[in-house]
């Protein structure tokens, strides 16, 4: 999280696991045996064989699909065990109990709606829960759907999603010589919309492939910003599913940059140079280099993928940085750029090389 609750490295694990672990994948049908063939007359003379051609092969399985299901969608926005009678047999279940659980707002709905249909986020009511925030103490949060007064977080999402859409989009367009697959996902999220009582912390937090969105949090107060942390947030889940890759892969140089410069306050002109995002902790250091926060080097991480995501969209949009390429600072930097974007974007980079 950003200035918000930290995923520690048990949460990863078990995110991990939960992302990596028990999903059905589909198996081809058996293809039926070859009959027997006849045995040529040995009197014969044998024919020349014809050039062999390679055996047909069964195309792969395809990937397990990353859709929710209605069945999670009806306890989450209705709180049924099943989907209802007047949406099981409608064309798109979901959408149906989205109309229904906004049905107080129309214009929420509506916004529900299109999420869903172009990407395949359900958005809904959180949960309640009393979270262990770290340095941030514990926090009540209750659930929130996001109508009438609050209904603009809801279209800060959906313009987020869109803009994710597009960014990928582009960076293909703009690289189409690289064929690497992206290994990130960023639809068919578990949207989860909550508010935090007598406190503005945290703005948002990630469970496997679900979002925790607070309407009440600090840093959510634009479509820019929201963009932003969604991103982050996004980013763990991936970081999860990839077995916790951050803790093994940036770990080196991350605590060694903390032996050099320490995490208090005093120690920001030292982190500056290695910092990939701007967030700083009120009363503490960058929010990447934050301690009492989980396993900080996986914060260090999402800000590093934000950054990443930043960069690029201001090469999309702008052809050029508004300031110098993370990569071109210290060492550090260049090999956790490297890193990152050849473990989750398939090695696209629009930024151009070092000096």
């Amino acid at each position: 999280m950003r200035a918000r609750r930290r995923l520690g490295i048990a949460a990863v694990s078990a995110i991990a696991a939960i992302a990596c672990g028990s999903a059905p994948v589909a198996t081809p049908e058996a293809r039926p045996a070859s009959p027997a063939a006849t045995a040529p007359d040995a009197s014969a003379p044998t024919p020349a064989p014809p050039d062999a051609a390679p055996p047909a092969l069964d195309p792969p399985p395809p990937p397990p699909s990353t859709a929710i299901a209605a069945e999670v969608a009806a306890a989450r926005l209705l709180g049924t065990a099943a989907v209802p009678a007047a949406c099981a047999t409608d064309p798109s279940p979901i959408a149906c109990m989205l109309d229904q659980a906004f049905a107080a707002d129309p214009r929420a709905a509506a916004l529900a709606r299109a999420l869903y249909t172009e990407t395949g986020d359900v958005a809904g009511p959180g949960d309640a829960e009393i979270m262990d925030g770290g340095y941030r103490g514990r926090i009540q949060l209750v659930p929130a759907l996001p109508i009438r007064g609050d209904r603009q977080h809801l279209a800060w999402v959906l313009a987020a999603a869109r803009d994710f859409d597009g960014f990928f989009a582009g960076i293909d367009a703009a690289l189409p010589a690289v064929t690497t697959a992206r290994r990130y996902r960023w639809r068919d999220l578990d949207v989860r919309f909550i508010r935090s009582v007598g406190k503005h912390t945290p703005s948002a937090f990630a469970l496997p492939w679900t979002f925790s969105y607070n309407v009440q949090g600090s840093l959510l107060t634009s479509e820019a910003a929201v963009r932003e942390t969604l991103f982050h947030e996004i980013f763990h889940m991936n970081d999860a599913a990839h077995g916790a890759w951050s803790g093994a892969a940036l770990r080196a140089d991350y605590d060694a940059i903390v032996q050099r410069c320490g995490t208090t306050r005093a120690a920001i002109p030292c982190l500056t140079p290695y910092a990939p995002g701007f967030t700083k902790v009120r009363g503490g250091t960058y929010y990447a280099f934050q301690p009492n926060n989980g396993d900080p080097v996986h914060e260090f991480a999402a800000e590093l993928a934000l950054r990443y995501y930043v960069e690029q969209r201001q090469m999309l949009h702008a052809g050029k940085l508004a300031r110098p390429a993370f990569k071109c600072g210290p060492p550090e930097n260049a090999r956790a750029w490297t890193a990152l974007v050849d473990e989750f974007f398939g090695g696209r980079d629009l930024v151009p090389p070092c000096p």
